[in-house]
């Protein structure tokens, strides 16, 4: 087999072309894995990929069920060297050698062949797979590789200097700008080819139909590059342009522009803006975030608008010390033409003097790295630059050149004008306008490094590229280091240095080169703090909470609430904290170098125990504030089981304030209550890491936050294991049975820990309630005992041993009653009801009756809709339509109320069944809305039943294959989770599907199968 995905996607067999499968889906996800290279994929970047904007709303399980179908289609071409590989990371497409014309190219283009390669390329990568994510930096890779080859290739015929030359590259060259209408650079090229080959009338007209294309659709003109280009070949002058002999000279004190400058637009413009209107931009941020870059450039944007001089001074002096305005006021003078013999001695006669050389001149100052308003006071200008004539201006907001934003050029006064840099805002100072500059996105921070290496290089390694930027975080300096470290190094590869940053302790070593390093940054706002603020600075990057709360600082420093508030109010501004959210609920955050720093300082300056005991506060802080919200969160009616890990306390006004709302304090501090449990865990603080995990599930439960719910509690319950905690285990335990039982994917028992061995999810639920039974019982908490036996009674329920599940159900209420657990007892009676579901309906509803009493007297109005979502079920079961319509459509409400998807989409279920029942015409969209949640939010229950509820609708309606898709995938779900009454009931409605198909030998097989499940009907969940 061979694939092509340098242009639309291809599959051929002994160079036999074959027909794609039919499914959209199925050919997303083959470009998917092809442009991955043999690299494994996780499943929530393959939803990224194929579904793009429909991500949020498809579940995981559509990727297994499609990798599934593609796994099946792949292998009937036999060809062993194509194998589709998953494990719980992910999944991989292995071919054979030179199987992927991707493959080839780049072999093709790293020898030197950039023809050969090109000759491959066939139009844009996957071409036609209109729902791929065309952003994505796996595929934006892969153009990038090809458009910097394409542009070598010129770049070679353009160095021959023979039409010859130029005309065997101008079609591929062509053909790139066809495809990239806006591509400038490739334009130009591709001018510059047809010039050299004698086609000037035709590089003309091309010239025209682009510039007539940006103006129509973007509102701009050509940007420099390719006028330049254009003109100057056309005139036979590569030099450009001279300047006039006899021009006066000007001060032109710039630092050099940066050529791999980007990623900031919208900042550059709103730094022109304020200097076009008269205004001081200062431009604020941490040390390392491209403050001077943007500034430098933006000034080199502007020059043209101040003819009579650019004048620049670094005020941050010798030894971080502020320079001494009166040296820079020197300085300027004697470059604006003054006798060094005539400066004044004093400040003020200094600044006087400036003020008048620069009055009527319209001149541009860059005051960078200012300390503060009174350093750079003397250095204002007396008159602001004016506003900009409104009839020279071009269309504002537009890209141009490299993506950049054009400016107005011209103004109808002479006035200087002044752009300054700092670490604190300036906000002081009159006229300012305030641009705060953060971390470069990734996409930004990658063209970033291409532009230090060379497309290329990194494009052959676009995994490591990426890692290196994340562990950059987006720090421009960090990423030019980084960068500038590797070029230096050509035979290093992009996943070595990969691989050395994301040792913690050595990332700020490896992020030095020359006499940049990331460290140095940081090192002046260190300087500037206060020592008690330095402690809290030291003590909080040792969290590894992606954020937190005053409270939080006050509890790892152990000082009061208001000085906290007082010392993080420092550190921003330092420059060292950013804020995020909006009061009252102010959180902050660390940079992630910053934070290594902080950490570097912390292990210097602050004893091993100072550092432990400080997270030990922070977490029992945390751990305070989740128990207590968790007792408000209507979640799973399990025993509240907590472990002996200290609390630290807050004010009671302070708690009472956070608490006001429970779920919107969980809202707020979920990433950070999962960081620190994994973070105790690591730091062997056991109880506090299992308590905090614990205090969650009802929180993820209610949200829908199933993958963060099982990826903590995997990760906290080694650490028990390990540590031997037995409670800590037991509590975990039963959480991860709930959470892997109803909401993992429909593909099998959940794998990926040691809780299952790959049998059907609901016979694995019992044989795993047993254990967890024994756990319970081992460490004496019979509350725990009772809630495994409700759990093992579902597992036989599933299993059609209903007189086993009713043995465990009653010992579960009796263990419940003597202990003092009224949500057992609610729990033991909803199971005790599903079990007689099929045999007597009147005692079904007098233990679903006695369920919504107890929901109701412990307050859980998430229990509460449960019961009466299956009592509303009973009733329309039992031929009480109205009254069962009646209390599902309540249980809906409710659900929706508590924003609780796991009960609105049983709540959908069970009124879509009512309205198929009844002839309803709301059925249909009902059954649909179900559907969509649990693709979601991988609900394998509510999946495999709204499928087939679909599927009976369509075998009404005639729709035959309709009903087929949705039956088979029902079985194939209902197969994975071993509910065998379930089961039994799809098995039959596939059957009678086949029959109305024509596929006899196909219902035959099933209604089989059916009938060996036991003719049962289902009971529910």
């Amino acid at each position: 087999m061979t694939f092509g995905l340098l242009g639309p996607l291809t599959v051929a067999v002994d160079s036999e072309p074959q027909a794609l499968p039919r499914a959209a889906v199925l050919r997303g996800l083959l470009g998917a894995l092809l442009l991955a290279e043999g690299e494994r994929l996780p499943v929530g970047r393959l939803l990224e990929l194929v579904w793009a904007e429909q991500a949020e709303r498809i579940g995981r399980g559509a990727v297994h069920t499609g990798m599934s179908r593609l796994r099946t289609w792949l292998g009937g071409f036999g060809d062993e060297a194509v194998v589709l590989e998953s494990d719980a990371q992910g999944y991989r497409l292995l071919t054979g050698p030179d199987a992927v014309d991707l493959g080839r190219f780049r072999r093709l283009a790293a020898d030197g062949r950039p023809a050969a390669a090109i000759a491959l390329r066939r139009g844009p990568v996957l071409a036609g797979l209109e729902r791929m994510n065309r952003e994505d930096p796996l595929l934006t890779s892969v153009e990038g590789a090809v458009r910097a080859t394409v542009l070598a290739l010129a770049g070679d015929a353009l160095a021959t200097g023979t039409p010859d030359a130029a005309r065997a590259a101008a079609p591929a060259v062509t053909a790139l700008a066809e495809d990239h209408p806006f591509d400038e650079p490739v334009h130009a090229a591709m001018l510059e080819l047809l010039a050299a080959d004698g086609r000037s009338a035709e590089a003309l007209r091309r010239f025209q139909s682009l510039r007539r294309r940006l103006s129509e659709e973007l509102g701009i003109e050509p940007g420099e590059q390719v006028q330049t280009v254009f003109l100057a070949l056309l005139a036979h002058d590569r030099e450009g342009a001279r300047s006039t002999p006899g021009h006066p000279r000007v001060p032109s004190q710039l630092p050099r522009d940066l050529p791999d400058f980007t990623g900031r637009d919208e900042q550059v413009r709103l730094v022109l803006d304020a200097m076009a209107a008269g205004r001081v931009p200062v431009i604020a941020g941490m040390g390392g975030i491209g403050k001077t870059a943007l500034a430098v450039h933006t000034a080199h944007r502007a020059a043209a608008d101040y003819p009579d001089g650019r004048l620049y001074a670094d005020l941050r002096g010798v030894d971080e010390t502020p320079a001494d305005p009166a040296r820079v006021l020197a300085a300027f003078l004697r470059a604006l033409g003054a006798d060094p013999r005539e400066i004044p001695a004093s400040l003020n006669e200094r600044s006087a003097l400036y003020r008048t050389l620069l009055a009527g001149r319209r001149t541009l100052v860059l005051l960078d790295n200012a300390a503060d308003e009174q350093q750079i006071g003397p250095l204002l200008p007396g008159t602001p630059a004016g506003p900009a004539d409104p009839a020279r201006q071009s269309p504002a907001g537009h890209p141009a050149g490299h993506g950049e934003t054009r400016h107005p050029t011209g103004h109808a006064d002479a006035r200087p004008a002044v752009l300054v840099t700092s670490r604190t805002p300036l906000t002081a100072l009159p006229g300012t306008r305030l641009i705060d500059l953060h971390e470069l996105d990734a996409p930004h921070a990658r063209t970033m490094l291409s532009r230090i290496l060379g497309d290329h290089r990194v494009a052959a390694e676009p995994v490591a590229a990426a890692q290196i930027v994340e562990l950059c975080g987006g720090m421009p300096l960090a990423v030019r280091i980084a960068g500038a470290r590797l070029a230096a190094r050509p035979r290093w590869t992009l996943a070595r240095l990969a691989h050395l940053l994301r040792d913690e302790r050595r990332r700020l070593d490896e992020l030095a080169a020359g006499n940049l390093a990331v460290r140095a940054g940081f090192a002046v706002g260190y300087a500037r703090l206060s020592e008690p603020t330095r402690r809290t600075f030291r003590l909080l990057g040792l969290l590894d909470a992606p954020d937190f709360a005053p409270w939080a600082a006050a509890a790892m420093a152990d000082i009061p609430l208001e000085l906290a508030e007082q010392q993080l109010e420092e550190l921003i501004d330092a420059q060292l904290l950013q804020e995020t959210g909006t009061e009252p609920h102010l959180r902050y955050r660390f940079h992630d170098l910053v934070r290594l720093y902080a950490r570097e300082h912390a292990e210097a300056a602050d004893e091993p125990g100072a550092r432990t005991a400080a997270l030990a506060r922070a977490f029992g802080a945390w751990l305070r504030l989740a128990e207590q919200a968790a007792d408000q969160v209507p979640g799973p009616c399990f025993a509240p089981i907590h472990g002996p890990a200290p609390r630290h306390p807050l004010p009671s006004a302070v708690t009472a304030r956070l608490l006001d709302d429970p779920m919107a304090w969980f809202d707020a501090e979920q990433p950070a209550l999962n960081a620190s449990a994994r973070q105790a865990a690591a730091l062997r603080m056991v109880p506090l890491a299992w308590d905090l995990a614990a205090c969650q599930e009802k929180y993820c439960d209610v949200r829908g936050l199933y993958d963060d719910w099982r990826t903590t509690h995997r990760t906290v319950l080694q650490a028990c294991r390990a540590a031997g905690d037995d409670l800590g285990t037991a509590v975990l335990t039963r959480g991860l049975i709930e959470v892997t039982t109803w909401t993992t994917p429909g593909d099998g028992a959940d794998t990926t820990d040691d809780l299952a061995d790959g049998t059907q999810t609901m016979v694995a639920l019992a044989d795993r309630a047993r254990r967890l039974q024994g756990l319970f019982e081992q460490v004496g908490e019979e509350r725990g005992a009772s809630d495994a036996l409700v759990l093992a009674a579902w597992g036989l329920v599933a299993q059609g041993r209903e007189p086993e599940a009713l043995d465990a159900a009653h010992r579960a209420l009796e263990l419940a009653t003597a202990h003092d657990h009224p949500g057992g007892q609610a729990r033991a009676h909803q199971i005790i009801a599903i079990a007689h579901n099929e045999t007597d309906l009147d005692r079904t509803i007098e233990h679903l009756t006695e369920t919504l009493r107890l929901a109701r007297l412990i307050g859980n109005t998430r229990f509460e809709a449960t019961a009466i979502q299956f009592l509303g079920a009973a009733h329309a079961r039992a031929g009480q339509a109205e009254r069962g319509g009646e209390l599902l459509t309540r249980s809906l409400a409710m659900a929706r109320s508590l924003d609780d998807r796991y009960v609105e989409a049983f709540s959908l279920l069970y009124l879509a069944t009512l309205y198929a029942a009844t002839g309803d015409d709301r059925a249909r969209d009902t059954a649909e809305a179900a559907l969509a949640i649990a693709r979601r939010f991988d609900l394998g229950h509510h999946l495999a039943q709204a499928l087939g509820i679909l599927g009976g609708l369509d075998l009404a309606a005639g729709h035959h294959a309709s009903a087929i898709a949705h039956l088979e995938e029902s079985v194939l779900v209902w197969r994975a989770r071993g509910w065998r009454s379930f089961l039994a009931e799809a098995l039959r409605a596939l059957g009678r599907a086949y029959q109305a198909a024509g596929l006899p030998d196909s219902a035959a097989r099933v209604l089989a199968e059916a009938r060996e499940l036991g003719d049962t009907q289902p009971s529910g969940h």
